[in-house]
């Protein structure tokens, strides 16, 4: 037998010197300083055209595309203006999700307080600021969803939205499947849809992160997938921090006609 860790005895190792990570800033948007460093490396990066992008805010989206055969899936949480050029000049296709900024944030703070990575959070009243403020790690949560809505003509991006996910999993799998120039049979997008429910991925190691150590993940603070609901954030904002959010919200999204629904 070799003497080699296994691949759970060498992240237990690396896990208990982790601290967390100070965010450094990239053309203006606050990254981690793991990808701060290697900056250089990431924005040289150059795809195959073949390959498929899957961009969202931290916390937005459902990994609907996991169960499905090559071409590459590559995941990212840039805004679009820090992804690789190489995806655009090569016509990858690219899909984003996006969710609306009440739930978002709520799903956001929780899991900052469980990643022992992240920056601490601090309490949730400060930390709605830090969000309004875009201090979070990957910036702005109203540069980032406004940045792919405006181009995804251009780029052709298929734009989706979480909410549309939950009310309505297999048209927005169908919506999928068109845009990526599959066809499938109606069972196997049956299977697709219930693959990807949040009750079976909340259960899946691969999509709930179990196997992360505590040190890094800690999920007796809150599980990597806690809720997946659409309006939980009224369980969480205050009617005043409700009013103060939305008429900030107004302010920075008054240019752009995103339909993102809160309540489904």
């Amino acid at each position: 037998m070799s003497k080699e860790m296994s691949y759970s005895e060498a992240i237990e190792k690396a896990s208990s010197s982790l601290t967390r990570f100070p965010l450094i800033p990239v053309r203006g948007v606050p990254l981690m300083n793991h990808i701060a460093d290697n900056w250089d490396s990431i924005w040289a990066f150059c795809p195959d055209p073949s390959d498929l992008l899957i961009a969202t805010y931290p916390k937005a989206g459902l990994d609907l595309l996991q169960k499905m055969d090559p071409p590459r899936v590559i995941k990212t949480h840039l805004p679009f203006q820090l992804v690789p050029t190489g995806f655009w000049k090569n016509k990858c296709k690219a899909i984003y999700v996006a969710r609306n900024a009440k739930d978002n944030l709520v799903s956001y703070y929780h899991f900052d307080c469980m990643n022992q990575t992240q920056p601490e959070p601090g309490p949730w009243e400060g930390y709605i600021h830090k969000f309004m403020r875009g201090e979070l790690s990957w910036g702005s949560w109203y540069d980032h969803v406004k940045g792919y809505w405006e181009e995804r003509e251009k780029k052709n991006i298929l734009y989706l939205f979480y909410e549309d996910m939950k009310e309505n999993p297999r048209r927005e799998v169908e919506r999928i499947m068109k845009y990526l120039d599959l066809s499938v049979s109606d069972e196997v997008i049956s299977q697709i849809v219930e693959l990807t429910s949040f009750k079976k991925m909340k259960e899946n190691p691969m999509a709930n992160y179990s196997f992360i150590p505590a040190p890094v993940f800690d999920q007796s603070i809150s599980p990597f997938m806690r809720k997946g609901e659409v309006g939980d954030w009224k369980n969480h904002f205050t009617p005043q921090q409700s009013k103060m959010f939305d008429e900030d919200y107004e302010k920075q999204m008054k240019d752009a006609k995103i339909p993102f629904r809160t309540l489904i």
